[in-house]
């Protein structure tokens, strides 16, 4: 039995989620949860027992001091609950359950079957776990985020795709799928991390993440420095194709396919859809919208956790 003491009672909560490792290309997806619960200061309620999942010849503890004396912390997954505030401009609140781990090594089943636990005990409405891959997107373009989900009704109200891909997977595949058949609607975001710069962090695949995860909830999240570090991570990888002309010209022919295969979004609904954002965002924050761009297309190794998974 899950015992949650001291949390209190939740309005609307939807959990979001996101792990470290092979669902979690530049870091993108775990900043991104990292971020929320910075930005609104969330407390940790809970963490599964590290001995439970992980072998700790792959993810090491760590050693630290706190004022001189020496304290170890194991690798595991840890929830937190934060409020937030809707994006309509009538003071409307939510809250947010954030989970923010590391892939667990062993008993995925089990260790879904926890945060399904604690997901049923705290009354969750929607799941939503963030992830990132590799693919041939250029970085000079924004960056791709698709939405999937395996429940056609869920697909149709909040405008997702509807999961088609067959092949290996990861957690986030796993979680997705252990929620499909609890009976607890739940969705993935992904972010498509340009294959020649992979190295994290990747805080303009982080942004992108956050955005669509705004639209999605409709909530305003806070971006902080986000925005900026995103603008000198793309000047930077700027100066480094320019010092090679072979990257310079495949990062040329990556930009050429990607705007040929966009022509047919400069519609006007999707240029309605981008001022609607800006408008809701400009009432809370006068933050300028950030495109989130159209569903990645890989053929990478992390293509195992395709947007369609």
């Amino acid at each position: 039995m899950i015992e949650l003491e001291g949390v209190p009672e939740l309005v609307d909560p939807v959990m979001v989620a996101a792990f470290e490792g092979w669902n979690d290309a530049g870091d993108a997806a775990s900043t991104a949860v990292g971020h929320l619960e910075r930005e609104w200061k969330g407390e940790v309620f809970a963490a599964l027992d590290a001995e439970d999942y992980y072998d700790f010849q792959v993810n090491r503890p760590q050693v630290w001091l706190d004022g001189g004396v020496r304290k170890v912390t194991w690798p595991t997954t840890r929830l937190s609950v934060v409020r937030v505030e809707s994006a309509d401009g009538k003071g409307r609140q939510r809250d947010l359950v954030l989970v923010r781990g590391i892939e667990p090594s062993m008993r995925w089943r089990s260790f879904c079957n926890e945060i399904l636990g604690f997901a049923h005990e705290l009354g969750v409405e929607l799941v939503v776990v963030m992830g990132a891959l590799l693919g041939d997107t250029p970085h000079t373009r924004p960056v791709p985020v698709s939405g999937v989900t395996s429940d056609p009704d869920l697909a149709r109200t909040m405008q997702l795709e509807e999961s088609r891909y067959e092949g290996p997977t990861g957690i986030v595949g796993i979680l997705q799928e252990a929620c499909t058949h609890a009976g607890v609607p739940a969705a993935s975001l992904w972010a498509a991390v340009p294959h020649y710069v992979s190295q994290p962090p990747n805080p303009k695949a982080t942004l992108a993440l956050l955005n669509r995860l705004e639209d999605l909830l409709e909530v305003r999240i806070p971006m902080g420095e986000l925005p900026e570090d995103a603008r000198a991570w793309q000047l930077g990888v700027d100066q480094l194709a320019a010092e090679d002309s072979e990257v310079a010209e495949y990062v040329q022919s990556l930009e050429e396919a990607r705007d040929t295969a966009e022509l047919p979004e400069a519609s006007g609904e999707a240029i309605a859809k981008e001022f609607e954002r800006y408008l809701r965002r400009r009432s809370g924050s006068a933050r300028p919208p950030k495109p989130t761009g159209d569903p990645p297309r890989t053929e990478s190794p992390d293509d195992s956790e395709d947007p369609d998974d």
